[in-house]
């Protein structure tokens, strides 16, 4: 038995000497020139967050993922409308549309073409309750007005269990300079 401790006892002096943690906080990485010589694929977009996860069925994502955004539309849209209507019971009766007035078709052929719009000589937000997708603030709750669009009907008031991600904010606040976003937890 006495043994034993002992064993256990020089295992973890010996761990603390191995685990211990380096205290160099200094940033030893040498940057590294970019090449971009040679030949490169497009593996993923998302132009809107979640968009692609929700409306693009498994089997169509490689072929989502590689297709120029000016033909996502014309390639994609049906597919779309349809998991729209099989996921939202907003949109079950014919007319049925979201708070931007957009019906099942309308939306989904904004949805299918995954960029994120930018005003150049407006505000830049996903939504502010007056500007609808002319950019992307940090802060901005993408997911919820997602939702909100998506489960929420003409008014914003159908299906509430569904319109709400419950995470109103960044758990760290953003940076008020370039990169500005949270520094890693």
């Amino acid at each position: 038995m006495k043994i034993y401790k002992i064993k256990y006892i020089a295992i973890a002096i010996f761990s603390l000497f191995i685990i211990s943690c380096d205290n160099n906080d200094e940033n030893t990485m040498t940057p590294v020139a970019t090449d971009f010589s040679g030949t490169f694929s497009q593996k993923d977009q998302m132009g809107r967050p979640a968009v692609n996860t929700v409306f693009v069925s498994a089997d169509s994502k490689d072929a989502f993922n590689v297709t120029i955004p000016s033909q996502q539309g014309a390639m994609f849209q049906s597919m779309f409308e349809t998991n729209l209507t099989g996921l939202s019971p907003a949109y079950a009766n014919a007319g049925d549309a979201n708070a931007l007035g957009l019906d099942a078709p309308s939306f989904t052929s904004l949805l299918a073409t995954d960029v994120l719009n930018v005003s150049l000589d407006g505000t830049t937000t996903f939504f502010d309750g007056t500007n609808v997708l002319t950019g992307r603030a940090l802060a901005d709750d993408v997911i919820t007005v997602e939702l909100l669009l998506i489960f929420g009907g003409e008014d914003f008031s159908e299906n509430p269990t569904l319109s709400d991600d419950h995470v109103s904010a960044n758990d760290k606040e953003f940076l008020t300079s370039f990169p500005y976003l949270a520094s890693p937890w």
